[in-house]
Formats: C-alpha cells, sequence, structure tokens
C-alpha cells in the first residue's frame, strides 16, 4: 500500500497511470501525513461513522478515512482518477464506493436516507478553492443530514467562515455559515504541503451543525435577502442597502420606520450587525 502522504509515492502513481493535473477542476494533492492527521482529528471520525469525502483525488485522505470510518462515500468529478482510486490506492478497502460525480448533482438526501438510514453523516474535504462556497452553502441549504463539514479551503475563506461583527471579514459568508454551524480553524496549512503547490495559504475548518439555528427567525429567505442587500455595498448604510436592492422592495420610509421600531440607529451599517440582530430585523420585516 502507497503511502500516499509521501510526496515521492504521489509522483510514481500519477506517473504510473500519466494523469495530468485538471485546472478547471483545482486540483491541488495532499502530500503532508500531519496535515492528514490533523485533519482525521479535527473531524473526530469514529467507526459508527458514515464519512462523505469530496474529491479524493488519488486517494491520499481517503485511505486515512478508511482506517477510521465505518463507511466512506468518495465523490470524484474527474473521471480519469476513478480508475487510479478503485484499482489502486483504494483497491485494499471494503468500506469504501467510488462516485464518478458533480457533487452539486447529486441527491445527497437520497444518499444518506440509502446510506446511512437517514442518519447524520460526517463530510470531509479539501476542496477546489473556485467552488467552496457553492458546495458548503448547497450542503447547509438543502438540509442534508449532516453532523459536520471539515474541510480544507482557502485560509481567507476560513476566516470569513468565523469572523465576528465589525471586522473586515465579516460579511455574508460569517452569518450564513454561523446560522447553521459553528465554526471552528483546526489548522493553518502553508502551500507546500500540496503538489501541485497553491498560490495562498489554506487552512482546515470545522463546522459542526447545530440542531436548531442559534436565532428564531420567521422568514429564512428573507433574513438571506435582507443580509446580502447589507454587504452588497458595504460603505453605505443600511437604510440605502435596503432600499436600492434589487432583491427588495421596501420604501425608504419602510426600512426607516423598521430600523427606528428595532433600536437601531439612521447611520448604521450591516458589517456591525450580529445574526441576532438581522433576524430581529428580519422578523420585523415580514409583518410589513
Amino acid at each position: 500500500m502507497a503511502n500516499l502522504g509521501n510526496p515521492k509515492e504521489t509522483i510514481a502513481i500519477l506517473n504510473k497511470y500519466g494523469f495530468n493535473f485538471q485546472k478547471k477542476f483545482g486540483q491541488n494533492f495532499l502530500i503532508d501525513t500531519h496535515v492528514l492527521e490533523k485533519i482525521i482529528r479535527a473531524a473526530e471520525i469514529t467507526k459508527d461513522d458514515l464519512v462523505l469525502e469530496i474529491g479524493p483525488g488519488i486517494g491520499t485522505m481517503t485511505q486515512y478515512l478508511c482506517e477510521a470510518a465505518r463507511k466512506v462515500i468518495a465523490v470524484e468529478i474527474d473521471r480519469n482518477l476513478i480508475p487510479i482510486l478503485t484499482n489502486d490506492t483504494l483497491a485494499e478497502y471494503d468500506n469504501v464506493t467510488v462516485i464518478n460525480e458533480d457533487v452539486l448533482k447529486l441527491d445527497l438526501n437520497e444518499l444518506v436516507q440509502r446510506e446511512n438510514n437517514g442518519r447524520p453523516i460526517k463530510i470531509v474535504a479539501n476542496l477546489p478553492y473556485y467552488i467552496t462556497t457553492p458546495i458548503i452553502m448547497g450542503l447547509l441549504e438543502s438540509h442534508v443530514p449532516l453532523a459536520s463539514i471539515t474541510v480544507m479551503v482557502q485560509k481567507e475563506v476560513a476566516d470569513r467562515m468565523q469572523a465576528a461583527p465589525g471586522g473586515k471579514d465579516y460579511g455574508a459568508l460569517s452569518l450564513a455559515i454561523q446560522y447553521y454551524a459553528r465554526p471552528y480553524i483546526a489548522a493553518n496549512v502553508p502551500p507546500n504541503c500540496f503538489m501541485p503547490r497553491p498560490g495562498v495559504g489554506s487552512a482546515v475548518i470545522r463546522l459542526t451543525l447545530f440542531d436548531c439555528p442559534p436565532v428564531e427567525v420567521r422568514d429564512e429567505a428573507l433574513m438571506f435577502r435582507l443580509i446580502r442587500a447589507s454587504f452588497a455595498q458595504r460603505r453605505k448604510t443600511l437604510i440605502n442597502g435596503l432600499t436600492n436592492s434589487p432583491e427588495l422592495s421596501f420604501s425608504k420610509e419602510q426600512v426607516t420606520q423598521v430600523l427606528t421600531d428595532c433600536g437601531f440607529s439612521p447611520t448604521v451599517r450591516g458589517e456591525t450587525l450580529s445574526l441576532a440582530e438581522f433576524a430581529k430585523l428580519a422578523n420585523a420585516f415580514s409583518v410589513l
């Protein structure tokens, strides 16, 4: 069994299959065993768990997951990697299923029902940076039964996910993530831990899903429209941001009145409001 955390072994496998990295898939394979161990620890994988891995690549992290979990389902979009996974790097494991598919097109609720009797699964992934946010938000918004999501992402994105109100990293992504989950950065990962090296630093972030959101909101979709409008033009006051948004149809008078009723200054900016304050606003707007 090849130790794929070793760069020489990774190169040998790639050469054996004549594999070429596909820029369109944002492929960067992990080549650091310490980072792999940190990911497994952060994800808290046990022998009871069904793990869904998104983008297994040549199976470097998949091998670690197979050792730790009851079952692993690895979803890989690049069909050129499937023979490497099924015939070589994962051939010795009987607790892994490899699916050649785009995870954004999979019915994950049906998969969890079929493979885990509807019980929450854990997701682990080294995500292509260009598609990190669509994948994570797709998972959260489709209400797939999840215990946690532990992913390698661009460091800047990890910082945004766990940012607090008022800081430069705080924005719509911070609020969306924190509505569904508690974020925790488990490790920072330099570019030399990958092949090929990315041009930016990375981080492992764990999102532990809430059983219930931490705020009560009557209209979830309205709250997220308010959040997007508030951050579309960060420098604008909330009154201007909400009034000018194509996603909302409230008049300036209505917006001003709601802000006043909720106890906010007319010059308040969205970047200073907490999730609880956005929920309060959404509940006030929902009765107009």
